[in-house]
């Protein structure tokens, strides 16, 4: 193998993305050149999330080049941003630093184009979240530690063998030959015919690829390593879908075709009513172009059709494709973070960029690394005023935030897990890429079994049950195994941080409600793929006919907003009279779609100074509007719509 030395150019620049924020901008506009020695890790950056890099507004551009000139548009800094239009791209810089879980949030590939098309191929950071770190290594980005960097400062040239240790085989070839086309251009498949077997013990997610993996060897399943694995199916969005033509195009020409088509589906649902907020009102013939490419795309290639009719989505992917196709043992992959909810369904579900998705849609195949898993028994039962966010939002402050789930996968089981319904096992997969872990799943049930069968008439009792996974008795969980008891569970928020201070608004800032001062809101929000499915309607519900026959009335000065998280959902609330009791609230109800929790529908803050409590995903800074945002559960933001503070709800 030819030797390859990394070594720094000296009329170029290093950038550290530091905690003071004045630190960066003295760099991007003042000509401050730091070395790591000057530095500690922790007065870099930590949790720099997908929307920081590249909030959703930067990617209604679709082409590359566009989308680097507006880098980091979303790192702001006293209400405005740091990275002003090109900041990046004309910085000189050939490599970038950070602190902890670079990348988190989002599989929005976006966010690691927006640095390789600023001519920076090298970069660094105490530890990437796993979405992004494939991202990376997709487009051929060398990753490294801070001693690397240190002696890269000093003049050394180091072998890139050093750079590629951490990673397995697989990604240290794709890396090797600058990125993952590249490398498919000049790798032959050799396709096992032999049976796949094993005596070995193994987790859910292990036997999943077990049965889908085209070599018959188990060293890489056994060993974490990456190995290559057939996909069950897969979906896109119309923000991403665009960019999955485009590489096609670039890599195969115009008369491409894709394997499976009837396996795949593109949905219309993160950008639907785009139009309903004002500041986005200059980017429309950039979504129309967005929208147009997805439906050319889908006509081409006669995949799965889940375009809008008449203006309304039929429903947020996540929950669509649960309803729809996804089924237990499953191998899905889609170009969104969120998945992972699909392991509600006993699925090995996550999220992958524009690239790895187009590679799949050619091959039907995907290199895929074998993660570690972590095991969450759940015994006892929630309270009342509990839900299975709150159960995430512990354990996204408890283990996630010291990084005991970073690049695991979550697998969730125990008696406590038979009380809780799909919709709610649902939340906790969905969540699951917030905890920066692969995936999520759960054990399989009757209860699983029933959902299925109600949701799709046809299917067969014995088709799903032969396709169930369990996980061995002796099998070994390398990120350990934990017992939560629910009932000690306590109703939470993750409130928002202080990012001016380099203290990040992200969902592991979680505390309990008990513990809150008084906080006032201006606007509640229900929905999102998270809280917009069946179950999350019934609380909602729940709150709002307890405080209609009390008399009670939405708290002076609080907007109130519920999304359906599908047309199904929304079907569900009318038949069960929620709909009605909801506009009697003086709640606005909207048709199905992403909405508020891309920013991209009605329930964003308007001005910093407003304060939401949400029950979607994600508090990153800017991410559902300027204001400052606390994640609750649907019952909590339906009681607090009421109070006009943020409450536990109390029956």
């Amino acid at each position: 193998m030819t030797t390859c030395f990394i070594k720094l150019d000296p009329s170029r620049r290093v950038l550290f993305l530091t905690k003071d924020l004045k630190l960066i901008k003295r760099q991007l506009y003042e000509g401050l050149n730091l070395t790591m020695d000057e530095l500690k890790p922790h007065d870099l950056l930590d949790d720099i999330n997908t929307d920081i890099m590249t909030p959703a507004w930067v990617c209604f551009h679709h082409d590359p080049k566009e989308i680097a000139k507006r880098a980091y548009a979303g790192l702001m800094h006293e209400g405005s941003r740091v990275f002003s239009d090109g900041a990046l791209q004309n910085g000189n810089f050939q490599a970038i630093v950070s602190g902890e879980r670079k990348g988190t949030g989002s599989s929005r590939e976006t966010a690691a184009q927006c640095e390789r098309f600023s001519d920076i191929r090298l970069v660094f950071a105490a530890s990437f979240a796993p979405i992004h770190q494939r991202n990376n290594i997709n487009l051929g980005q060398i990753m490294g530690g801070y001693e690397l960097l240190k002696r890269l400062q000093k003049g050394e040239a180091i072998d890139i063998a050093e750079f590629l240790a951490p990673f397995d085989e697989f990604s240290r070839h794709i890396l090797r030959a600058g990125g993952l086309f590249p490398f498919l251009k000049n790798y032959k498949i050799k396709e096992s015919t032999s049976a796949k077997k094993t005596s070995f013990p193994l987790t859910m997610a292990q036997k999943i690829i077990a049965q889908k993996m085209v070599a018959d060897s188990y060293d890489s399943l056994l060993h974490n390593q990456s190995l290559i694995a057939h996909v069950d199916g897969g979906y896109s969005h119309e923000f991403t879908t665009a960019q999955v033509h485009q590489f096609l195009t670039a890599e195969y020409g115009e008369n491409y075709t894709i394997t499976r088509p009837q396996a795949f589906a593109a949905f219309e649902d993160h950008l639907i009513y785009t139009d309903r907020v004002q500041k986005y009102l200059a980017f429309m013939p950039l979504i129309v172009e967005l929208r147009k490419l997805q439906r050319d795309f889908i006509k081409k290639n006669g995949i799965r059709d889940y375009s809008a009719q008449d203006g309304i989505s039929p429903g947020i992917c996540h929950e669509v494709a649960r309803q729809d196709f996804i089924m237990p043992g499953d191998f899905i992959q889609a170009t969104d973070s969120h998945t992972c909810m699909g392991g509600s369904l006993n699925a090995f579900a996550f999220g992958v960029g524009a690239t790895e998705y187009a590679a799949l849609l050619a091959t039907g195949l995907c290199v895929v690394e074998v993660p570690k898993t972590i095991r969450f028994d759940l015994k006892g039962r929630l309270k009342q005023n509990c839900t299975a966010k709150d159960i995430m939002l512990y354990i996204l402050h408890r283990f996630a935030k010291s990084g005991a789930t970073l690049g695991l996968v979550m697998e969730f089981g125990g008696e406590g897990l038979q009380d809780l319904s799909l919709d709610e096992r649902a939340t906790m997969c969905n969540m699951a890429t917030e905890c920066g872990a692969k995936t999520g799943i759960c054990e399989p049930d009757e209860l699983m079994v029933e959902w299925l069968l109600q949701e799709r008439p046809g299917l067969l009792k014995e088709t799903i049950c032969a396709r169930m996974v369990k996980p061995d008795a002796s099998c070994l969980y390398e990120g350990g195994r934990f017992e939560i008891d629910l009932s000690s569970i306590e109703p939470m928020v993750a409130h928002p941080g202080n990012p001016d201070l380099g203290i990040p608004s992200d969902p592991t800032n979680g505390e309990l409600i008990k513990n809150l001062p008084s906080i006032k809101i201006d606007i509640a929000y229900g929905g999102s793929c998270t809280a917009g499915k069946f179950a999350d309607m019934d609380m909602y519900a729940l709150v709002v006919r307890d405080a209609l026959k009390k008399g009670l009335k939405l708290a002076q000065g609080v907007q109130f907003f519920i999304q359906y998280g599908s047309k199904k959902v929304a079907a569900y609330a009318r038949t069960q009279g929620y709909h009605q009791d909801f506009e009697r609230a003086g709640i606005t109800v909207i048709p199905p779609g992403c909405g508020a929790c891309i920013g991209c529908g009605p329930g964003v803050s308007l001005t910093s100074e407003q304060v939401t409590v949400s029950a979607i995903n994600r508090n990153f800074q800017g991410r559902s509007g300027p204001g400052k945002l606390y994640l609750a559960s649907p019952l909590t933001v339906a009681a607090s719509a009421f109070s006009g503070t943020i409450v536990a709800w109390e029956s």
